[in-house]
């Protein structure tokens, strides 16, 4: 079954893939108010949500291989750890202004306000929250539909070429058999 993880998770991809191409726009300088409102559209879209886990991420994972090296001590490596992460933490901000610098590039000032203004909305959020599950449902109403229509194809096709044709039926192996008349 094909399984969507919500529709933030398919920006922050869009994010990703158009941080690659951004090389390519940097000759195209935007204005400070053009990152003022795409800030402000992935704000309400959540685009960067899904990356406030990663320094906390990289610190466990740190930890963990320190830890691992020098099991004695534990209490340090997580103090000197969190230090620094902590630390590093405002780096975080280059991240935003990098992904506001993306999506000035991707759109026009016109269409982030908008699209800041749709998912600042009520109707907005409710789709941020809500479209997931909708996706996930018609995913399944897909399948069940496609497993009938498989179903009632080969049920009505094999029935009119056993009609035309005397066409073979699948035996109990799976292999085709000659119909016995």
């Amino acid at each position: 079954m094909i399984k969507f993880a919500g529709f933030g998770r398919t920006l922050a991809a869009t994010l990703i893939v158009s941080a690659g191409l951004a090389g390519v726009a940097k000759a195209q300088e935007v204005t400070d108010e053009q990152i003022k409102t795409a800030r402000s559209a992935i704000d309400a879209i959540g685009a960067t949500s899904s990356f406030d886990n990663i320094l906390p991420s990289l610190a466990m994972r740190v930890k963990s291989t320190f830890v691992q090296a020098s099991p004695n001590h534990e209490a340090e490596i997580n103090a000197v750890v969190d230090e620094q992460a902590l630390a590093l933490a405002p780096r975080r901000a280059d991240l935003e202004k990098e992904a506001a610098t993306i999506y000035a590039k991707t759109f026009t000032q016109e269409e982030l306000k908008a699209i800041a203004d749709f998912y600042g909305s009520a109707v907005g959020k409710k789709l941020l929250a809500d479209g997931p599950i909708a996706t996930r449902e018609v995913m399944k109403a897909a399948e069940i539909w496609a497993s009938g229509v498989d179903r009632d194809l080969r049920t009505e096709s094999s029935k009119k070429l056993d009609a035309m044709v005397g066409a073979t039926k699948p035996a109990e192996g799976g292999e085709a058999q000659p119909q016995q008349q």
